[in-house]
């Protein structure tokens, strides 16, 4: 019983060190980003803009389709379960304020970088994990290449970017379509649901969410970096670590949206 006990509490040690060590490790490079972000054109290593563009493509333009999809139902979801909530207490014409605030504050950033996260997140982790296993970075170090330079900093920009302009595109999908749905229900019109939104909407609650889905964007990149440069054991230390880093990204953004919510209400 001893032994089990003690063998407990080396894997917890073992397991707490790692993540200690995994933390550093993400901000030390989120660090020496900014520092290259900052330093590279006096170093005559200037990030590439053709790179930045690249990654924002991929990152942003590439995910219109699915975040519109999505967007479009949660919006029409909230608006359909805030009229049937409402109903009950007769108050079903104040939907458009649980709707904008709901969408616009929490459902449109999180949304958005839970699906960044499962496609751009784990995307650059597959990448730089077979970059390792080809020992590719190793061959930019060699020929005087920071791979952080190289590699970090464009996904790094591009998903600082595009994340916030994604989740502005998911706010104004999202309260269109609920609008569609609130204004058949209700029998009422677009513009007085428009003229509704207006007068609930602050520009706050507007920067409360982008100003979140900057926080998911780093979140996202670093986690995935981390991971991809963690990888061991061929092709399937590859599979293994994107999987891993999807699961994490999920939950930092779940977490860090539950803190951020926390402290921007006290």
């Amino acid at each position: 019983m001893i032994g089990r006990g003690i063998a407990l509490l080396d894997r917890l040690g073992r397991a707490a060190m790692r993540g200690v060590d995994e933390f550093g490790f993400g901000a030390a490079l989120l660090g020496e980003s900014v520092y290259w972000l900052v330093m590279g054109r006096r170093r005559r290593q200037r990030v590439r803009l053709s790179a930045v563009a690249a990654q924002a493509m991929e990152i942003g333009i590439q995910a219109l389709p699915i975040i519109t999809m999505l967007s479009a139902t949660i919006g029409m979801m909230l608006a359909i379960q805030g009229i049937y909530t409402l109903r009950t207490f007769g108050a079903e014409s104040r939907v458009t304020l649980g709707v904008a605030l709901s969408s616009v504050r929490e459902f449109s950033p999180l949304i958005t970088g839970i699906l960044v996260a499962g496609r751009s997140g784990s995307a650059l982790a597959a990448r730089l994990g077979t970059m390792r296993i080809n020992q590719e970075i190793d061959s930019l170090t060699v020929m005087g290449i920071s791979p952080v330079r190289y590699l970090v900093v464009p996904a790094l920009i591009s998903m600082v970017v595009m994340l916030p302009l994604l989740t502005l595109w998911a706010d104004i999908v999202a309260l269109f379509a609920a609008g569609l749905y609130v204004a058949a229900e209700l029998q009422t019109s677009l513009a007085a649901y428009g003229d509704e939104l207006l007068d609930v909407l602050k520009l706050n609650d507007l920067m409360h969410g982008l100003a979140k889905a900057g926080i998911f964007a780093v979140l996202v990149t670093v986690v995935g970096v981390v991971n991809g440069a963690s990888v061991t054991g061929g092709a399937e230390g590859v599979g293994r670590m994107t999987t891993r880093s999807v699961v994490h990204a999920i939950s930092a953004i779940i977490v860090t949206d539950m803190i951020f919510a926390f402290m921007v209400t006290r």
